[in-house]
This record gives C-alpha cells, sequence and structure tokens, in this order.
C-alpha cells in the first residue's frame, strides 16, 4: 500500500514573528519552524494505516529547503519511509502548493491514500487538500476526526456547522484532511530519530514539476504585526462617577455607543 502524507513548515507559535523590510514575507531566521500540528495527527494516521495494511508512508514537504528537511527528518523519525522534498520558495499560494504536490505524487507511481493536514496554522486558507484531490481527479475529505479503511474503501466522520457530524464513504485513492481528535501523534524516539538519519530523502526542484509563475495567484504585499495594545486606563471614582466616566468613554473615545 502506497501512502503518502503532505506535511508543512509552519512558525512555532512561540517564535517573535518579525516582517521583511519589504513586508512581502516574515523573517526566516528570526523564526523556529515546527510541523504543522494537523499534519502531526495526519503522519500519524499513516503510521496507523501502514501497520494494520502493510506498505510504506512517504512524506512530502514543499518550501525552502532547510525548514522543510528539517520537517521531513521529523516525520521520518515517527516512522515513515521515505521523504520527498520539493525544494521551493516561501511564496507559493495554496493553487501552485496543490499542483506542485500533485506533480511529485504522479511521479512516485501508484497512490492508495494520502493524507494532509485540514489546515495550517500559519495562514489558515484550508484550501490545499481540496485542490490536491482536484489536481489528482480523487476525492476528498475535510476535516476528518474518525477514519476507517477496509479492503479499498475509506469511512470517515467529519464534524460540521452546529456540531452536527457527517459519515462519509470514499472508494479508491482519496485525499483526506486530519482534525484534531482523529488520533494522538507519538513523540519520536531516540532511537527513531538515529534511524532517520538514514531514511532516504528525496529532492526535487520545483521547475521539475512543471511550474510557471503563472500558477501564483495570491501575492502577498504589505504584512503587517498587530498594533500594540493601548495602555489600561484606570476610572477613579465611587461606582456612580466610574459609570459615569465609562459611559462617555465608550461613546467619545471608543464610539461604541
Amino acid at each position: 500500500m502506497n501512502i503518502f502524507v503532505c506535511i508543512k513548515p509552519v512558525p512555532d507559535t512561540e517564535s517573535k514573528i518579525n516582517i521583511s523590510e519589504d513586508g512581502s514575507s516574515i523573517r526566516d531566521n528570526d523564526i523556529k519552524w515546527i510541523m504543522n500540528p494537523y499534519d502531526e495527527l495526519a503522519v500519524e494516521e499513516a503510521l496507523q494505516l501502514k501497520t494494520s495494511q502493510g506498505g510504506q508512508v512517504k512524506v512530502l514537504s514543499l518550501g525552502p529547503k532547510k525548514r522543510s528537511t528539517d520537517v521531513l527528518r521529523t516525520a521520518l523519525a515517527m516512522g515513515a519511509d521515505e521523504g520527498i522534498l520539493i525544494n521551493a520558495p516561501d511564496n507559493l499560494d495554496a493553487f501552485a502548493t496543490a499542483k506542485a504536490l500533485s506533480k511529485a505524487i504522479k511521479l512516485e507511481g501508484e497512490y492508495d491514500q494520502i493524507f494532509t493536514g485540514k489546515m495550517a496554522i500559519d495562514n489558515n486558507n484550508s484550501s490545499v487538500t481540496q485542490m490536491l484531490a482536484e489536481f489528482l481527479n480523487i476525492p476528498h475529505a475535510v476535516p476528518i476526526s474518525k477514519f476507517q479503511y477496509d479492503n479499498a474503501s475509506v469511512t470517515v466522520e467529519r464534524e460540521t456547522e452546529g456540531g452536527t457530524k457527517e459519515i462519509i464513504q470514499l472508494n479508491g485513492a482519496n485525499v483526506i484532511g486530519a482534525n484534531k481528535g482523529l488520533n494522538k501523534p507519538r513523540y519520536a524516539s531516540l532511537p527513531g530519530i538515529m534511524k532517520a538519519k538514514k531514511k532516504p530523502l528525496k529532492e526535487l526542484e520545483l521547475e521539475a514539476l512543471e511550474h510557471s509563475p503563472e500558477d501564483i495567484k495570491i501575492i502577498f504585499k504589505g504584512l503587517q504585526l498587530p498594533p500594540p495594545k493601548p495602555p489600561i486606563k484606570m476610572i477613579d471614582g465611587d461606582a456612580a462617577e466610574q459609570a459615569n466616566k465609562l459611559a462617555l468613554l465608550l461613546r467619545e473615545e471608543a464610539k461604541v455607543i
């Protein structure tokens, strides 16, 4: 069974974000990059599927070489068999990313099951999964909190708005977007980390996957950090005076009443 997992490096939530001088991206040198948490769920589910059905787990990551290599090695340390690095700049949008990933998967030959995270926590677009399935012309389901594989048929459970749940059956190869609750990702053990250094890591250039500048549909410009929070304003006086002053501030300064 050929199982693929698409993973993305994202900034650690504890990292301090600094914007590049031209405002088009965040400064790479200031960031600690980790595997997207939803992608960790995808890797874990792929490994569990391999355990029950046999086969091989290949992980793919697209982006600048250093950060993508690190997250691929993490997935290999968790138990994946092979990594595929697509060396690309960090300005690709969801369309260009999904197209490149689909080309890389097709180059590997047959694919029986593909996992992704439901979204990346850096941009929250939640669209690569759907676009990847479209490029491969196979069904998809996202966000998935339960997964069951049975004789080339997949039964999944997805949460919808209002707290209801849907049960969907997918036949043949498909793309699944992992959500919280699907599983509990394992930690990379020390032996796993040592073995990961010897596992194959294939490198592909973006241009070899029929990429063109026209594939990028969205260009990011003028990124800005949130404005600093204004200082706290303390209101003196008794309860009646505080209420009057608060109403005045809400009306004249905040302009919310």
